[in-house]
């Protein structure tokens, strides 16, 4: 009777361990952000490297009072209105027109294949430093912007003529601003 307890005993202790619930493996390599800290590096020499390419345009033009924006890039006055005091803002519509060249001077697109564009501000694509480039003048400037690649099309490119990781120059003339109050009526 007794060894019956213990077979009877031994079996139950299998059958409880059988139906134990699976456990998860745990991994047997711990990945930590490395990707994501060497592509941080990566762009940041990137960033190093054409803001110095800049640099030296800026330092060899000396026609020309270069401005330092917040957002990341440097800009310049062909034509600059002192008397005006608008510049446009969320959801106004502006009318300009620009082309796009390479740090070396080469015209990647004229403003005659680009024509005229009508932007919402805020409201539609455009890259981000022409985006932000507008909003610092009023209507009838011309400026020049030098633009690093993050502040262009970036890593992407415009999938035609401008590959990843182009910084840019483009000559704006912003002609009109029309603003939101006056475009919903």
């Amino acid at each position: 009777m007794r060894t019956a307890v213990v077979i009877l005993a031994g079996l139950l202790s299998i059958s409880m361990i059988a139906c134990k619930t699976p456990e998860a493996r745990k991994p047997v390599t711990v990945k930590t952000g490395s990707f994501i800290d060497e592509s941080i590096s990566r762009n940041k020499k990137l960033a190093e490297r054409e803001e110095a390419k800049i640099q030296e345009i800026i330092k060899a033009d000396t026609a020309n009072t270069y401005i330092t924006s917040k957002g990341g890039f440097w800009y310049y006055y062909q034509v600059k209105d002192t008397s005006a005091a608008y510049t446009p803002q969320f959801g106004d519509e502006v009318i300009f027109n620009y082309n796009v060249k390479s740090l070396s001077g080469q015209t990647i697109y004229t403003e005659k294949e680009i024509d005229t564009v009508t932007y919402l501000i805020d409201k539609e694509e455009l890259f981000l430093g022409l985006r932000e480039g507008l909003k610092l003048m009023k209507a009838g400037e011309k400026a020049t912007f030098l633009f690093p690649s993050y502040q262009a099309y970036g890593y992407y490119g415009d999938d035609k003529k401008i590959g990843m990781n182009i910084p840019l120059i483009t000559e704006v003339t912003l002609h009109k601003i029309n603003r939101e109050s006056t475009i919903e009526n």
